[in-house]
């Protein structure tokens, strides 16, 4: 998807710009957990040094903040371009678009290595035994010798400022856009325009949906095995659909794929 959308001139739009960004952070996202997951279960030695569980974490939890204020950024181009058309080529510069996906990269960097420094100096005593396939910071916390209840509040309160309230503001966005869309009369832009946000609002359900579950529930409701599960949602299906979904519910997409292999079909002969 990032390379399509980089070598076609159609898709140099806002919208896509911003929809290359996530194919990079689903592409980071699934090099994070997946590579050491596999090589674990390949060889049967399931540890990982006390440094790779740090940049695990670092990462993780910066590509998963990232992804989800990248998504409200989405969100917010749609309901610019279908409530406010007239204003999108100001509201959605390509200045704007910088500063939207500088800010969820810069802002969830700086919330990660707080999240990273503070996991890492704590001390373990217990079994080093994370009960997770790769170093989640709510599975470490039972193996400290300390009492982490108010680092697990922070945890909760980072959970709500990068995963509920974007995706509360993705509801209002997309109720907003929703109500404008049943008011227009061309049939074949209201189908257009349901096309394009059931495709965002289908990848923002299988992202948010089980990360929120999982991290703002209450510590005694959970269950290792549950988390494991969830985990697999938003760690390996979500970015591995992703490209799928917008390219198989998108014409333009679909357009610039038969575009940009014929231009080397052609080449070839």
């Amino acid at each position: 998807m990032t390379a399509l959308i980089l070598l076609d001139p159609r898709l140099h739009t806002p919208m896509y710009f911003l929809l290359s960004q996530l194919s990079l952070m689903d592409l980071m996202y699934i090099s994070t957990t997946v590579p050491k997951m596999v090589s674990n279960f390949l060889s049967g030695h399931k540890n990982i040094s006390f440094l790779g569980c740090g940049v695990q974490i670092f990462f993780f939890v910066t590509l998963a903040c990232s992804e989800g204020l990248l998504l409200a950024s989405m969100a917010y181009d749609r309901f610019v371009a279908i409530c406010h058309p007239l204003h999108y080529p100001i509201r959605m510069s390509k200045i704007m678009c910088l500063k939207l996906i500088l800010g969820s990269w810069t802002l969830s960097s700086i919330n990660s290595l707080a999240h990273t420094i503070y996991t890492l100096q704590i001390p373990y005593c217990r079994s080093r035994a994370i009960n997770h396939f790769y170093c989640d910071i709510p599975a470490m916390m039972p193996l400290a010798c300390m009492d982490t209840w108010v680092y697990e509040y922070m945890v909760f309160v980072s959970a709500v400022l990068f995963l509920l309230i974007p995706f509360l503001g993705i509801t209002v966005s997309y109720g907003r856009v929703l109500l404008a869309v049943y008011h227009m009369r061309s049939k074949e832009g209201r189908k257009k325009a349901y096309t394009t946000c059931s495709t965002h609002l289908t990848v923002v359900i299988f992202y948010y949906a089980p990360f929120v579950y999982t991290y703002l529930r209450s510590k005694n409701l959970r269950s290792p095995e549950e988390d494991k599960i969830l985990a697999v949602f938003y760690s390996v299906l979500t970015p591995m659909l992703n490209p799928i979904v917008y390219s198989l519910r998108n014409k333009e997409v679909l357009g610039a794929m038969r575009r940009v292999f014929g231009m080397f079909s052609s080449r070839k002969k």
